[in-house]
């Protein structure tokens, strides 16, 4: 039996008919389940490179069918994350607000008419199926664990109209113990409360990064007007009360620099997270009697709050779903259209390289011979060679096979270096990452010595979806600079060569040439994208960061010192997710100044002010260019076209424009399932 599991929304990369919110939609993905093993998995983020995308995820079910082979009329059921009530409300409500359309339109029908617009076939309606929100989080997170009886806990902001499920799980048999309503959520109180720090949705994991640099007991008392613990797991959040923080703080704008006020806060919603979310686990542990805890839902990504409930003594085994987030509930809605689920170990998740494929090696050394104008590519032995150029100290991107499922590069899609010099976290930062120099960075470490340098407990094996923090040992935290918190901790990963041989082959090389069985090792990606997907991806990502090197398959790719002006031939396009934007603006009393914007549509905005002569071009352009023939358009001299080359290369740097080879093909390959 195939099934496809559906996350996200119901626009098309190309148009904004519904514009849903992102705090009802977001993380759209698609999950191939053959038999119930996961054997494709797509965020459709790194498809229309738009974070934490609420766009329709029907061309990450095309990518999903490529990756496998499989076709769409092979596929048995099309599960939704969401009951058919809810979604239909939710449809009903935007018809009434905006009047969109001159028909009222129900879920089933809008599913097939995206999958007819993509596909050119017509799906039964009878093969779809819905699932509700955490449960669809709760059966992914209990399958992949292995266990066959768990306490499955599921926390987020909000899933038709819950903000945690506790459940009990034996045998496949879910029984409810408590769900908590959205009114007393603990992830929309986080969001409100980062407001007052200048973050917004999204962004929570910044404010988790900032939290050890601050003193919780500065606003522990104050906070504690926001939440009441009470009897048998219960808690209390007053969101209404958030407000209360005006009279502390003005909230931070912009780019102004972080007080330790900030700091403070930050440590004191951390700590309120924390004390409420291990008051419900205790309280749950003892009714239950189990031993083991399955937990997913957005919070579940709060890696410093993982930490100490792995480390609480609470529970003796913790499995948190490394795609927690809403794009692992396409994973759980295809397992609830399954009539029975996979019995206990089963479909125990090894791994989740399970997204697109950058091809064989030499379809890789083919694909990157198309950029030779700008860089030099030579074979190597990729692990030895990796290896050899961290312990030198440079910083590489490092892609290799399938993509990861889930919001954290785990090998395939990397950024790495030596996690000693605490230089390489002040300058990855900068750099490469362009984001705020107090964000830490992850360590990845060969299993065998996970113990040696890091602390957790002694009957826990691995660590392998870097969904923990946990103490670096006193005596490495000198050693690890670059890895190694304000606090003392690590948000570490363990790998074992089955998990991926290639990357534990560079660790291992890293090793024999340092003594140190680790890497520093984060998401290949700068600030304004997803992480990077594709061969194409990676060299823009290389070519407007200041990375080292680059490996890909078996290829080392460095700048070509002679290249000067030879991207002016390169492909330029606009992605269909960009738009202009002629804005007649008010410069002085009586005056106005029309300029030209260029902007993403949906998700966090982003937009960015043209020159008098591109955002001419622009406007006029309805297909590919190159520099050379903008540059012929706009009729500008030396000294300007100088200028209006650089304009392309920043806006190409922060992704509003992709810039490739001529007619740059794209390679989806059939893989395993897990």
């Amino acid at each position: 039996m195939m099934v496809i599991g559906l996350a996200g929304g119901f626009d098309p990369d190309c148009r904004l008919q519904y514009d849903l919110s992102y705090d009802f939609l977001h993380d759209s993905a698609a999950v191939l389940l053959d038999d119930g093993r996961m054997v494709a998995a797509v965020e459709q983020e790194r498809l229309n490179r738009i974070k934490n995308t609420n766009r329709c995820a029907i061309p990450a079910i095309r990518a999903c069918l490529e990756i496998y082979g499989a076709r769409l009329e092979d596929i048995d059921r099309f599960a939704f994350y969401a009951t058919e009530e809810s979604a239909n409300d939710v449809l009903n409500a935007y018809h009434t607000r905006m009047g969109v359309g001159q028909h009222r339109v129900c879920i089933r029908t809008l599913l097939g008419d995206l999958l007819e617009e993509e596909f050119g076939h017509r799906v039964n309606h009878e093969k779809f199926h819905f699932a509700d929100h955490h449960r669809c989080h709760a059966i992914g997170a209990y399958v992949h664990s292995g266990y066959e009886s768990c306490l499955a806990v599921t926390i987020d902001g909000v899933g038709e109209g819950n903000s945690v499920l506790v459940q009990h799980v034996r045998g496949g048999e879910f029984e409810e113990l408590r769900s908590i309503p959205e009114s007393s959520s603990l992830g929309h109180f986080y969001r409100e409360v980062i407001r007052f720090l200048g973050y917004d949705i999204f962004e929570e994991y910044k404010v988790m990064g900032l939290a050890p640099y601050g003193d919780a007991a500065r606003f522990r008392e104050f906070f504690e007007n926001f939440y009441e613990l009470l009897p048998e797991g219960e808690y209390l959040v007053h969101l209404d009360r958030v407000a209360k923080l005006h009279t502390i703080t003005e909230p931070r704008r912009g780019d102004a620099p972080f007080t330790q006020l900030h700091k403070d806060l930050a440590a004191a919603i951390q700590e309120m997270l924390e004390r409420s979310v291990l008051h419900m686990l205790r309280h749950f542990r003892a009714l239950s009697g189990e031993s083991r805890l399955s937990l997913s839902g957005g919070v579940a990504h709060n890696s410093t709050l993982n930490g100490k409930i792995l480390r609480s003594g609470i529970f003796d085994e913790v499995f948190v779903h490394p795609a927690s987030n809403d794009a692992g509930c396409a994973l759980g809605a295809a397992l609830h259209a399954y009539e029975q689920l996979p019995s206990a170990g089963a479909c125990a998740l090894e791994h989740v390289f399970v997204g697109r494929d950058v091809g064989s090696d030499a379809a890789v050394h083919a694909q990157l011979l198309r950029w030779e104008a700008l860089v030099d590519v030579e074979l190597v032995d990729p692990c030895a060679v990796a290896a050899e150029l961290i312990a030198q100290g440079k910083v590489i991107g490092w892609v290799q096979g399938r993509a990861e499922f889930g919001p954290r590069s785990l090998g395939n899609r990397s950024i790495l270096a030596d996690p000693r010099p605490i230089e390489n976290l002040t300058r990855i930062n900068r750099m490469i990452k362009k984001r705020e120099g107090y964000r830490p960075f992850a360590p990845t470490v060969l299993e065998q010595h996970a113990h040696e340098y890091f602390e957790f407990p002694a009957s826990v094996e691995s660590l392998p979806y870097m969904s923990y923090v946990v103490p670096v040992r006193a005596d490495k935290r000198s050693l690890l600079g670059a890895v190694t918190h304000v606090d003392g901790s690590a948000r570490v990963q363990t790998l074992n060569r089955r998990q991926n041989a290639r990357y534990y082959g560079l660790i291992d090389a890293f090793y024999a040439r340092t003594g140190v069985p680790l890497v520093l090792n984060t998401s290949f990606n700068n600030n304004v994208e997803p992480i990077v997907d594709t061969v194409d991806e990676a060299m823009a990502c290389f070519l407007t960061t200041e990375l080292d090197y680059l490996i890909v398959g078996n290829c080392q790719v460095s700048r070509r010192p002679d290249a000067g002006d030879a991207i002016e031939q390169f492909e330029v396009t606009i992605a269909d997710t960009v738009a202009l934007q002629i804005m007649n603006l008010a410069v002085e009393k009586g005056q106005r100044e029309r300029v030209v914007e260029i902007f993403v549509r949906g998700g966090k905005v982003r937009r960015c002010q043209l020159s008098e002569a591109m955002g001419g071009f622009l406007l006029g352009v309805s297909d590919a260019f190159s520099f050379v023939e903008l540059a012929d358009a706009t009729r500008v001299d030396d000294a300007d076209r100088q200028k209006l080359l650089e304009e392309l290369h920043d806006l190409w740097s922060k992704r509003f424009v992709v810039i490739r080879p001529v007619s740059a093909p794209s390679s989806v390959q059939r893989g395993q399932g897990v």
